[in-house]
């Protein structure tokens, strides 16, 4: 995801190449990424932030929930009180980032893998101390990487992590279910697989396009008696509308969870 917010911004030319300092404990890693996008890249998480030492510098926090008491112990001293931190930690609040760098100028955000290709969705939040000018800087950060969102309750964003942020994990899901069903009434995988996703890429546009309720969409396309009140019926007796929420929910619990640990 790191990665993904590099190409954003570098593609929408928010920043250049040498405003940028990295880290990356790999050094086939560290190589990559000086070589693709030019930037500078360090081992140490300390020497990324000290390299970017300007009270208008940004710190982007894009680590895995399991490691950033690791990562906050190694920048402790280094983030100067005027640098506006941004993180995409899953789970992890704003009150333990602000503590150990002593720092109140924090901006939570919850991107999602479209990210990768401009399409994503990022909510977000801030401190209370970040004022209008950080949030203008944030939200430019998050318009490179698709569509943002800011939210005034932190708790959203363990919320849009179960469902925007997890969200394609679910979509991928079906993507699969519905190309094996296509492939086990006789498609090539090849075809199925083009089906399937034209098919939810142009009715993910038409909702849209449309701005009606989900439900009035799909009754537009359900005729009496036919496949796709069949095909309904079956989804229904299976459940799908309650396995989807219970995914959901199990989701944001992880999330609440892996912020407990690392509170």
């Amino acid at each position: 995801m790191a990665e993904s917010m590099l190409g954003g911004l570098l593609r929408e030319k928010l920043i250049g190449p040498e405003q940028v300092a990295a880290s990356h404990p790999r050094e086939e890693r560290r190589a990559y990424l000086n070589q693709k996008y030019g930037i500078r890249v360090f081992e140490s998480n300390a020497e990324s932030a000290a390299a970017q030492a300007a009270d208008d510098s940004l710190v982007v926090l894009c680590v895995k929930p399991q490691r950033i008491n690791r990562v906050l112990e190694e920048l402790s001293g280094t983030v100067r009180p005027a640098q506006l931190i941004i993180s995409i930690v899953a789970g992890t609040r704003i009150a333990p980032i602000s503590d150990a760098l002593d720092n109140k100028l924090v901006v939570r955000a919850m991107p999602n893998t479209p990210a990768q290709i401009g399409a994503g969705m990022t909510v977000w939040t801030g401190s209370p101390e970040t004022d209008q000018s950080h949030k203008a800087v944030a939200g430019e950060l998050f318009k490179a990487l698709g569509r943002e969102l800011y939210v005034e309750n932190e708790n959203m964003i363990d919320m849009a992590t179960s469902l925007s942020a997890t969200g394609p994990t679910y979509i991928f899901m079906m993507m699969e279910a519905l190309t094996d069903a296509g492939v086990h009434m006789g498609f090539s995988r090849e075809i199925s697989k083009e089906l399937v996703q034209q098919t939810m890429l142009g009715s993910t546009l038409f909702a849209i396009d449309s701005h009606k309720h989900p439900a009035e969409l799909r009754n537009m396309v359900t005729s009496p008696g036919g496949t796709s009140a069949a095909a309904i019926y079956e989804m229904e007796k299976g459940g799908l509308r309650t396995i989807l929420s219970k995914a959901v929910y199990s989701a944001y619990k992880r999330a609440v969870e892996l912020g407990n640990k690392a509170s």
